[in-house]
């Protein structure tokens, strides 16, 4: 690990003295920030049972949160590569975004609708898991205030620090709790309710499943590697799903299946 200068030093040890204090979210993104050239960080927790919620945010440009209240946590979190972590329990690392999302995720109307508009280039993401059900994301990242993405060094040197971020954010939020935890959260299953009961709309099982797939950016080869089907199946699939709905494009799918997602 890369030796720490004073300024460095400091600002670790006073992170590691507010462990479990209302300050240690402002510490540890004081030590992020004389670590590492950042532009914005987020501290948010995903749960099983509830909405997100979020501890900490801060951004040189203002439009990199402008929706994150209004609309993020409300429900379009369910759209993001970030999320996906948590849902499919993934293991506690350092993962860089677009490393892990879906192969047509720049395509899909949730990046053009939302994620373009934050104006963030690229962003990491330490993933805790402090207890059963729940989830904790400290992420870092750049936008437009910078206009520059990780270089493969700076990814590095963020990479030495994870065994730390892991361990401070496993301490902190260690109290954290969901009280119904679920071995998969089911989005796809409610979604296919809550259509039947305000469009009167009867998905099956696999259209739903895939109208979210569609959603979070899969391409059709992507879920068929998922569901174990082929890409053709998927196609067919997906012309019965844009037939029930009486739709014709992914941005249609978006418009109609957004606003569920909103109110989960």
């Amino acid at each position: 690990m890369e030796q720490l200068g004073t300024e460095k030093a400091q600002a670790l040890a006073q992170t590691i003295t507010n462990v479990g204090t209302p300050a240690f979210e402002a510490s540890l993104d004081t030590w992020l920030g004389v670590s590492y050239k950042i532009d914005n960080v987020t501290m948010i927790a995903f749960f099983d049972d509830r909405r997100p919620e979020v501890f900490y945010s801060r951004a040189r440009d203002r439009r990199v949160f402008e929706k994150l209240d209004s609309d993020y946590v409300r429900g379009v979190y369910l759209l993001d590569p970030a999320y996906a972590l948590h849902a499919d329990r993934a293991d506690e690392d350092l993962y860089r975004l677009y490393d892990i999302a879906p192969d047509q995720f720049q395509r899909n109307e949730y990046y053009a609708t939302y994620y373009r508009r934050t104006t963030l280039i690229d962003e990491m993401i330490y993933f805790v898991r402090p207890s059963p059900g729940v989830s904790v994301m400290v992420c870092v990242g750049r936008d437009a205030s910078s206009g520059r993405k990780f270089s493969a060094h700076m990814f590095e040197k963020l990479r030495t620090s994870a065994p730390i971020v892991l361990a401070l954010a496993k301490r902190h939020w260690g109290n954290l709790r969901s009280a119904e935890p679920q071995s998969e959260p089911q989005v796809a299953e409610l979604l296919r309710e809550r259509v039947r009961q305000d469009k009167g709309i009867a998905l099956s099982p696999r259209q739903s499943e895939i109208a979210f797939l569609i959603l979070q950016g899969h391409s059709s080869v992507s879920i068929g590697l998922l569901l174990g089907i082929s890409p053709q199946t998927v196609k067919v699939i997906r012309k019965q799903l844009y037939r029930k709905c009486e739709i014709s494009s992914q941005a249609e799918l978006f418009s109609l299946l957004t606003p569920f997602l909103l109110s989960m």
